[in-house]
Parts: structure tokens; sequence; C-alpha cells
């Protein structure tokens, strides 16, 4: 009641544009990373110690499969972090130009900060979740990823 009677329609619109700046890219190279890291991760096992995916038990995949969700969870924190700090400002002070924050936050070296942090916790997440989908799927009989 109080934002529609403040701000109107637009005021529950007000922080979309900073949202999909992260969560689109975020989106993106969630999938397309995780793809190129399962894929490296048995191009490697594959010239390196001459085993393909197939001569890896499950245990063994969906640790690839962790290991390459954590990669792409890092690359994602990378591509999503300066947008989800913008969205983070915005939200604390609606009122105020995003020029404005993004200056008094410390321009673009304020845009990194907490980084290492989300690096750690988007990548443990990623991960996670990736290893929650492909367990799923070899516990209904398909073929982990990669």
């Amino acid at each position: 009641k109080r934002l529609m009677a403040e701000e109107g329609l637009v005021g529950c619109y007000s922080i979309i544009k900073p949202l999909w700046a992260r969560q689109i890219p975020y989106t993106i190279v969630k999938f397309v990373a995780f793809e190129d890291f399962i894929r490296r991760i048995y191009a490697f096992t594959e010239k390196k110690w001459n085993k393909k995916k197939e001569d890896f038990n499950k245990t063994t995949q969906l640790a690839f499969t962790f290991t390459a969700g954590y990669g792409a969870g890092v690359f994602c924190g990378a591509v999503s972090h300066p947008a989800d700090t913008m969205a983070s400002l915005l939200s604390k002070s609606p009122d105020k130009p995003m020029m404005d924050l993004f200056r008094s936050n410390g321009g673009f070296a304020g845009l990194w900060k907490g980084f290492g942090v989300r690096v750690f916790m988007i990548g443990t997440l990623t991960g996670l979740q990736w290893f929650i989908y492909d367990t799923t799927k070899v516990a209904f009989g398909l073929k982990a990823g990669g």
C-alpha cells in the first residue's frame, strides 16, 4: 500500500534495470561457463590420463560437475558483481541518481567491494546447484553433464 501510495506503479519496477543488468548476464554465463568447464575437464582427463567421461564412476563425474559448477560460479560473480552492487545501492537509496551513488561508492573500484566473498559464495552455490541437478539426473538414470 505504502509503495503504491508514495511511488505509484512505477515504484514497483524502479530496480528492474539494474536487476536485469545483473541477472541476464549472470544466467547466460552460468550455463555457458559450466558447459565450457565440464568440456575442458573431460578433454584434460582424456589427454593427460587417457580416460573419457565414461571411464569414471558416477561419484567422480559428479565431483567434476561440482568443480565445473564452482568455476562457472566464479565467472557469474565476476560478470554480475558490479551490477549487483549498483542494484543494492539503488535499493538502499532509491531517491538518489545512479551516477551520484556510483561516485559516492568509490566509482569503478567501488563496484568491486566485497567481490572475494561473493565469488566464494556464488561459486559454492553454483557448484552445488549443478551438483544437485546432475545428481537428480543420475538418480533417474540419465547421464551426468558433459
